[in-house]
């Protein structure tokens, strides 16, 4: 994996092989996405939650790219060690706030908003279709902040009040709600 654009351009990060219990959103789809993100937030201004963290990459790019209030959450310790040596070897550890935790109960108490929020689930979790109806009920999202739900296609969220577009990238789906 790598960090695609910013001060971090370039720099390669790879998590522990062994029995590594995240999927990665790929390279392909990260900078499609981040393409797209360019034109819709100002980085340097933007307050950035990222859920299922995992590898903690679009925190990363969030970082490269000027923001300085990024919140990751994951439950996997492995996960979180990784994020926080990953996030000391660039020295921003004053960017960046590393939640362990379950997501559904970081969601539920958390009482924080933000202009960006990410989610990238496990596919197969039960409750993905959820997530976004507990984002909203939650007040998690500022006035014209983006949520964007990572899934396969599986899941569709065309008809959800506030869905705004969904884009596919392989097998890899991003659905925007605004």
């Amino acid at each position: 994996m790598r960090i695609i654009s910013g001060k971090y351009k370039g720099r390669r990060f790879s998590p522990p092989a062994d029995k590594w219990p995240t999927r990665p959103t790929t390279d392909f789809a990260k900078e499609a996405l981040f393409n797209i993100l360019n034109n819709l937030l100002d980085f340097e201004e933007s307050s950035v939650l990222d859920l299922f963290g995992g590898t903690g990459s679009h925190c990363y790019e969030f970082i490269s790219r000027g923001c300085t209030d990024v919140t990751y959450v994951d439950q996997l310790a492995p996960a979180v060690a990784f994020v926080k040596k990953t996030i000391e070897s660039l020295g921003e550890a004053n960017s960046i706030r590393i939640v362990q935790s379950d997501v559904f109960q970081f969601i539920h108490n958390s009482g924080a908003s933000y202009d960006y929020i990410f989610a990238g689930p496990p596919y197969p979790l039960k409750n993905l279709d959820s997530i976004p109806d507990k984002i909203f009920a939650h007040k998690m999202l500022n006035e014209d902040g983006l949520f964007i739900l990572e899934h396969n296609a599986q899941h569709d969220f065309s008809n959800h009040e506030h869905f705004s577009q969904m884009r596919k990238y392989g097998g890899t789906h991003f659905t925007f709600f605004e």
